[in-house]
């Protein structure tokens, strides 16, 4: 596997990793009668400055199975370059 293709999976690893740090505290802070936006303001937005859209976005991402896949791809590198 080229060392790019290598670099651009770490980079997106670290991404997911911080995406499921901050689902986790979101889930951690979310309940039915408060709005994802308070949320968002009280508890994530002091740890991760991030915008709404964004918050939205990671709620929506598919993480651990985005995970497995470049662990795989980064496990199996003559697998990926036939690919």
């Amino acid at each position: 596997m080229p060392i790019s293709s290598n670099r651009s999976l770490g980079i997106q690893k670290n991404k997911l990793m911080r995406y499921k740090l901050i689902k986790e505290l979101y889930q951690k802070h979310k309940t039915e009668d408060i709005p994802t936006t308070v949320v968002w303001r009280k508890y994530v937005y002091p740890v991760y400055p991030i915008s709404r859209t964004t918050l939205y976005e990671i709620l929506c991402t598919p993480i651990t199975s985005e995970l497995k896949k470049i662990e795989e791809l980064m496990s199996n590198p003559e697998r990926s370059a036939r690919n």
